[in-house]
């Protein structure tokens, strides 16, 4: 597996903090925000497809449409790579959790993948059923 490919690269729908987007920047991570993109009040839709065109995986807060989106992408046999659902919460404690994933999971390993970083106390704890893959990060 080439470097080009063994790190997940992301795109950050616009609903998550620019902030965070500068901070991944900062530690060597590939991010493109929505409004870099020019995609800002796109449709989640045509948000994830433009992740899929540029071959990323797409990170976002917006639980209930992505979901749907993920079972569309699954029925269809539509390829993506991968989703990362994120709850609201401020940048710091949403990038601790998110680089457990971006240190553990291979661009590979997360396609066709959809994530979850939950506000729930606890320990790492890894769940799959069927296709899903659920990751609940503890408050440390």
């Amino acid at each position: 597996m080439s470097n080009e490919r063994l790190f997940i690269k992301l795109y950050q729908d616009e609903d998550v903090s620019v902030l965070l987007a500068e901070l991944l920047k900062a530690r060597g991570y590939t991010v493109v925000t929505a409004h870099e993109a020019g995609m800002l009040g796109k449709s989640d839709d045509e948000q994830l497809a433009y992740a899929v065109s540029q071959q990323k995986t797409f990170l976002t807060h917006n639980r209930v449409d992505c979901e749907n989106l993920y079972s569309e992408y699954f029925q269809t046999g539509r390829h993506h790579y991968g989703i990362i659902i994120a709850t609201q919460r401020d940048e710091y404690s949403l990038l601790k959790r998110l680089l457990i994933i971006l240190n553990a999971v291979t661009s590979d390993e997360i396609e066709n993948q959809i994530r979850y970083i939950l506000g729930l106390r606890g320990n790492l704890k890894l769940l799959r059923h069927f296709c899903f893959s659920y990751a609940t990060f503890g408050d440390a």
